[in-house]
């Protein structure tokens, strides 16, 4: 069986199937990003003090992108179209997981329960984001084309489910448990489900490109769906539990440059 070292060195040494991969990391990272920026600029006048934290993250999102970039000017690559079902903050989105984008279009001040919205979201998609990079860390962290990033990446993400802990523990102590538990939850369902999707429909379109073979696509199509029925049926807790993370006011201060890779 292919291991995720060997399937990810296999897509690396690709230059078709790397620009996929880095396209597709760099657009949902922009997304992050601009998403960040507005919920820190409409925050309302209560949560003020939260806004340069929200900058940060979304500061860090936009980073990651210009990372995921710069990976692929290196190799002499362009970015190359995100196909709609690999879009994963596209699908969120359409089943109504964080803030509707015409909200943050708009210049309306959030109610304190959106930014609780927001964190909860956060939370769950952190933990997937944090958990993927120290993978990738445990694997590639000493790679000369990619350990760099990915070590830089991998502390940022760590940062920001830190960050979400805390404020959400915050918004626990003070009343809001109830709507924080309950909107955990539905966000922990529906990030599964487009994380299976998404997975599904990134290794389809891997799997042209690399010419794999139909038994080896729908081995790692079949690997795919028992990770979501594991997360179905149990593994959601670990995106929807709340404890107070060693790392205190993780985005405290300001983001770390990416100078290194522009």
């Amino acid at each position: 069986m292919l291991s995720a070292r060997g399937l990810f060195q296999e897509i690396l040494d690709n230059d078709e199937s790397f620009r996929l991969f880095c396209s597709i990391a760099a657009s949902g990272e922009a997304q992050g990003g601009w998403e960040n920026g507005r919920i820190a600029a409409l925050v309302p006048e209560s949560e003020r003090a939260l806004a340069p934290k929200i900058a940060r993250h979304g500061a860090d999102e936009d980073k990651h992108g210009r990372i995921f970039e710069a990976l692929m000017r290196k190799r002499g690559l362009k970015p190359a179209p995100v196909p709609a079902e690999t879009d994963y903050t596209m699908l969120l989105e359409r089943r109504g997981i964080g803030l509707a984008h015409a909200k943050l279009r708009s210049d309306q001040p959030l109610a304190v329960r959106d930014v609780v919205t927001y964190l909860a979201h956060s939370r769950v998609t952190e933990q997937r984001a944090a958990e993927q990079m120290l993978m990738l860390r445990r694997r590639f962290a000493d790679h000369p084309e990619i350990g760099r990033a990915v070590r830089m990446i991998s502390v940022d993400e760590e940062n920001h489910l830190a960050y979400c802990h805390e404020e959400l523990l915050r918004f626990t102590a003070s009343g809001h448990g109830r709507f924080i538990r309950r909107t955990l939850r539905e966000c922990a369902f529906a990030e599964i489900r487009v994380h299976r999707d998404v997975s599904l429909a990134v290794m389809a379109r891997m799997g042209r490109i690399l010419g794999w073979s139909e038994a080896r696509s729908k081995a790692l199509a079949a690997g795919i769906r028992a990770v979501y029925a594991y997360e179905r049926l149990a593994g959601w807790r670990r995106m929807t539990t709340l404890r107070m993370p060693e790392r205190r006011d993780a985005l405290g201060g300001p983001p770390a440059p990416a100078a290194e890779f522009a």
